[in-house]
């Protein structure tokens, strides 16, 4: 018994481990598409020398391998049973904690409010890391020998490192001037707890009780804080997330399958919804099978956001509207709240300027994806095909796409108009998307004199 209380340990790891990836993983995904962490010097020493960039710099790190989520889950789960087992400090002698019993449960404070700061899609991974490297030095100070004069020299090396390592002004937040409370709140408690752990363990408890006591204030604080995780979880967030990465996959029949089950309401569910359907030539014929929100959730404005935009281009993409997915793109990439770049946005933007010819610019982002870790073999293989006109003709996608792109020039204003559909139909009549697209604008819409005109012009061609 006298090791139970690292039973707690992992059965907290494991809880937020099954959390992370299986109720919140496309957070994770959301997270990962939104930087570009790049193996270059210039990219590391750029982070490194702001405040608080060392603990920056290990998010960003780790923030890569939420691409997969059940490794982003793994990783948060194990920094939070670090942090939680730097709380508890000390080791374990005969049936004592370290810490007293009774008060055991504080050492999960810092970690359970960390859960709650990432419950916020705005919220970095920097933040763990800051408050894990906090504590090693709030460990390290506690650890010293009783002499002024070595907590004094303690003092002055740990204040500068700290604000190298792990400023509160550092980048653990997507909006560049805003601090969470929660953030302050883990800081705050993994200095103060500590110290008032150090200063009272010297509480005494009778040691046929002692496996109680953690257990009971084990369970209590996991009473107050499982139901504030579960009430601030954003799970409608989530499940647009989940639309959104279905699409950016091209998982159009695991689309299908979930807007089966559930009925998507929201403007990007219904977009990757009708995207789904036109891709499995069903839009037409069940377009009103499935909630609808107008033109809005067939081809939407393009919002000024970095998140609404990339469902919407992907209908561009897969329509042949190249160059408008492009522009789409780009934009969101420039709104992303930390400009930050986007891993995803670098790989849809080489691929469009490899379809639209543009070999400079698409080598430019080809270039920065390999010196990423799970991007670099794609981008390899796709830069051999610069240049390579006959290779790019027999690519199944790229080709295809080359193939149904508009043939002349012409203004896009905010929206998109039935003459632009017309116009990729009627250029390329294997387009078989943008006629279901222009028949669902018809049907949404009403206009039957503009629907028969476009019938006279295919009867004339």
């Amino acid at each position: 018994m006298k090791h139970i209380h690292y039973l707690y340990t992992l059965l907290f790891a494991v809880a937020a481990l099954l959390f992370f990836a299986l109720v919140y993983p496309h957070h994770l995904h959301y997270q990962e598409q939104y930087q570009l962490f790049l193996f270059d010097s210039a990219y590391v020493g750029d982070i490194i020398r702001q405040p608080g960039g060392v603990a920056d710099l290990l998010g960003r790190f780790s923030t890569q391998f939420f691409l997969f989520a059940w490794v982003g889950a793994a990783i948060i789960a194990l920094l939070l049973a670090a942090i939680q087992l730097l709380m508890l400090g000390g080791r374990p002698r005969a049936l004592r904690l370290p810490v007293p019993p009774i008060l055991y449960g504080l050492t999960f404070v810092p970690s359970l409010l960390l859960w709650l700061f990432l419950l916020d899609e705005n919220a970095l991974m920097g933040g763990l890391w800051a408050v894990l490297l906090l504590l090693l030095v709030v460990r390290a100070f506690i650890s010293l020998p009783k002499k002024r004069w070595m907590q004094g020299a303690m003092l002055i090396i740990a204040i500068p490192l700290l604000y190298w390592t792990a400023s509160p002004t550092g980048h653990y937040y997507r909006y560049p001037a805003e601090s969470p409370w929660l953030l302050w709140a883990a800081m705050l408690s993994a200095i103060v707890i500590p110290i008032a752990l150090h200063l009272f363990r010297r509480w005494n408890i009778a040691e046929h009780s002692s496996h109680l006591l953690p257990l009971t204030s084990y369970l209590l604080i996991c009473a107050v804080m499982g139901p504030l995780i579960w009430k601030n979880a954003n799970l409608k967030a989530e499940r647009v997330m989940h639309y959104d990465f279905m699409a950016r996959y091209q998982q159009w029949n695991r689309i299908l399958e979930t807007i089966n089950r559930e009925k998507p309401n929201n403007q990007i569910g219904v977009t990757v919804q009708n995207l789904a359907l036109g891709m499995h030539g069903l839009l037409v014929d069940h377009l009103f099978d499935y909630h609808q929100n107008g033109l809005h959730g067939l081809l939407p404005d393009v919002g000024t956001d970095a998140i609404s935009p990339l469902p919407t281009a992907e209908a561009f993409y897969q329509l042949g509207m190249v160059s408008i997915a492009q522009r789409t793109v780009f934009e969101a990439q420039e709104a992303i709240l930390d400009f930050q770049k986007s891993a995803r946005c670098y790989k849809r933007l080489a691929e469009t300027n490899l379809i639209s010819g543009q070999y400079k610019v698409a080598h430019k982002y080809l270039s920065a994806l390999k010196k990423t870790l799970f991007y670099s073999q794609w981008a390899s293989e796709t830069m051999a095909l610069l240049g390579n006109e006959e290779a790019i003709a027999k690519h199944p996608e790229y080709g295809r796409l080359r193939k149904m792109a508009y043939r002349e020039d012409f203004y896009f204003g905010d929206h998109v108009t039935p003459e632009m559909l017309e116009s990729l139909y009627l250029s390329n009549r294997d387009n078989h998307l943008a006629y279901q697209y222009l028949m669902a604008y018809y049907m949404l819409t009403g206009d039957r004199d503009r629907y028969n005109n476009f019938m006279h012009k295919i009867e004339k061609q």
